[in-house]
């Protein structure tokens, strides 16, 4: 039996005056905030958080060694799913690399269609994340007026494609097979149908006082913080980092399209959700600038490639401006028709980094906010 001498009262995390102690706490893995299984360990002080580590791994797929032992058309497969928000601009760095590597010169049209589809998947990520943030702070609505429009775009990527997730659109050398007659006149009025309605959500929650309460001054990222971890897309630009692959080094048509980037520079959990909603404005003028010259442009949508494709030894890195950030791919060949090392530099496994900087200070209910407003899929991180 212990000595009474031994015993010591401990009073957890009462407040100010009391003998206090931390309390370690984990936020996840399962945790609708964390979209998918991430595990925050946090030091709490009452109700205050005094440190946060992100501890990542608990959904590893091994994704970059089984490219490994998949020829370069089943690696699309493995690609596609890593951020199952983002699939059709997955495949298409995956592509991109291969193509440079062998040097492949893909036709115009689907050079054309390639960037109208990866402006629309931009956008069907943009609206996941528009309906489902301001969900995980307590505001129902806006999840379904999101959701109604991505619907419509949906609709029109199932047409030309057949998945509603995980397009397998993309081909070494451009497309898998044309679109269906009439699809880019559907596909133009969708857009029509979203823009129009889409101020029906801007309006319920960007200006909503419990919005604003909830999220301004909450969770700010320095300009420099965000350099520094390697932050990009809508995270980043709303801290004031004007960076942007698709005007600053472009790739498929964006050299011949006027890229607007939206940033701010406040860096907080309000200035994050406004960069995330008005790029779906910009990129549905995009995708609908996209299909007109579709229409202008006639030939083929990919090469005649031989049944078993093998890059050249070499190595090269292509980088795309994916929706949640910059994605990089380097891809190194021993002249065989699986590729000897495909490294994956994900714009989720940056950004979630920052969370040890941003969660520090804040109080228990903030944590939340400032977790959904980092735009992150757990996949991207573990792929």
């Amino acid at each position: 039996m212990t000595a009474m001498t031994d015993l010591r009262e401990v009073t957890v995390g009462t407040g100010a005056g009391l003998d206090t102690a931390d309390m370690v706490l984990n936020i996840g893995p399962q945790h609708p905030s964390t979209h998918g299984v991430l595990r925050l360990k946090l030091v709490l002080d009452g109700e205050r958080v005094v440190s946060c580590e992100p501890i990542v791994g608990y959904m590893h797929r091994g994704a970059e060694k089984l490219f490994e032992v998949r020829d370069y058309r089943q690696i699309i497969v493995l690609a596609n799913r890593h951020d199952w928000l983002s699939a059709f601009a997955n495949e298409l760095g995956v592509v991109l690399a291969v193509e440079r590597l062998m040097g492949l010169e893909v036709p115009e049209r689907a050079i054309w269609l390639r960037t109208a589809l990866a402006e629309l998947n931009r956008v069907l990520n943009h609206l996941m994340f528009l309906g489902s943030y301001p969900l995980e702070i307590g505001a129902i609505t806006p999840v379904f007026y999101a959701f109604r429009e991505r619907e419509t775009l949906q609709a029109v990527m199932e047409e030309v494609s057949g998945g509603r997730m995980h397009y397998m659109f993309n081909r070494i050398g451009g497309l898998k097979e044309e679109v269906p007659a009439g699809w880019t006149r559907r596909a133009r009025e969708a857009i029509g149908q979203v823009r129009r309605r889409l101020p029906d959500l801007d309006n319920l929650i960007r200006r909503n006082e419990i919005f604003l309460a909830r999220t301004v001054g909450v969770g700010v990222l320095p300009a420099a913080d965000a350099a520094a971890y390697g932050a990009s897309g809508p995270v980043a630009r709303a801290s004031g980092l004007d960076f942007d692959l698709r005007r600053d080094e472009p790739y498929l048509a964006y050299g011949e399209l006027d890229v607007p980037v939206v940033t701010r520079t406040a860096g907080d959990c309000h200035a994050r959700f406004e960069v995330l909603l008005d790029q779906v404005f910009v990129s549905l003028d995009l995708a609908e600038q996209c299909l007109l010259r579709v229409d202008a442009v006639t030939g083929p949508v990919n090469v005649r490639l031989p049944k078993v494709v093998k890059a050249p030894e070499g190595h090269t890195y292509a980088w795309t401006e994916n929706p949640l950030g910059v994605n990089g791919y380097y891809l190194v060949s021993r002249g065989e028709k699986t590729p000897w090392r495909m490294k994956l530099r994900t714009a989720s496994y940056a950004n979630v980094q920052a969370l040890s900087t941003l969660i520090p200070g804040c109080l228990v209910p903030d944590l939340i906010a400032i977790l959904g407003s980092m735009f992150f899929v757990v996949g991207d991180i573990d792929k």
